[in-house]
């Protein structure tokens, strides 16, 4: 199973496009997603809530609850988590123009995390705004909100595969990197327009409440 997810991986990493598609809109629509578990039960449950990246104000959200199918493996949960985020996808009224994923895109050992993973198989363009650098490494950003340094991979000759971002004066920075169709330069301002108040992307935060929420209430106990 695993063989063949890592295969999967690598055929999908030659369809990835780290760079903005023509006409990309930053100021159009933009989904946040993100997975909650529930160990006890054996269920996550998929959240997307899409804003208007000009306002911040929600236009549509939605929330698929599935058995956990996948193991965690370090390197493969997009395996664990795409299929339940693709259903909660389907439900949404309209498209998103860009999805930002809680989690990494090509800053991944074989670079197609969970946000190029969806961003190939629904083409959405989409990019990933992570808490840690998982096995990269940056050097120190600026203390000023705005300021980065390049996330490198030292195992492949300091390979750029993202950014440390500083969303907020003298705070831990984000770890952005792009995930399909959205440039490294896009997906950062992108990621500071969707930032005014607190670390993490507004679009992260009100799907993590959402699917955090749906477990609590769709769960028997």
């Amino acid at each position: 199973m695993y063989d063949e997810a890592r295969a999967e991986q690598e055929r999908l990493r030659a369809l990835v496009r780290a760079e903005s598609a023509p006409g990309l809109r930053l100021d159009g629509t933009v989904a946040g997603a993100d997975v909650a578990y529930d160990d006890e039960s054996g269920v996550c449950a998929a959240a997307v809530v899409v804003v208007d990246s000009r306002t911040l104000d929600v236009l549509d959200r939605a929330v698929a609850v599935r058995p956990v199918e996948f193991p965690y493996v370090p390197g493969l949960l997009a395996f664990r988590e795409a299929p339940p985020l693709l259903a909660a996808l389907d439900e949404l009224r309209a498209r998103p123009d860009i999805l930002v994923c809680d989690g990494y895109g090509v800053a991944h050992p074989r670079r197609v995390g969970l946000a190029s993973h969806v961003g190939v198989l629904t083409g959405i363009p989409s990019l990933g705004v992570a808490k840690n650098p998982l096995t990269f490494t940056h050097g120190e950003p600026g203390e000023e909100r705005g300021s980065w340094a390049p996330l490198t991979d030292a195992a492949h000759g300091d390979e750029v595969v993202g950014r440390a971002l500083r969303t907020r004066d003298g705070v831990k920075p984000v770890y952005v990197s792009s995930g399909h169709l959205v440039g490294l330069d896009d997906a950062c301002a992108l990621t500071l327009r969707l930032t005014p108040r607190y670390r993490q992307p507004e679009t992260t935060r009100l799907a993590d409440r959402l699917c955090r929420d749906a477990l609590k209430s769709g769960i028997p106990r």
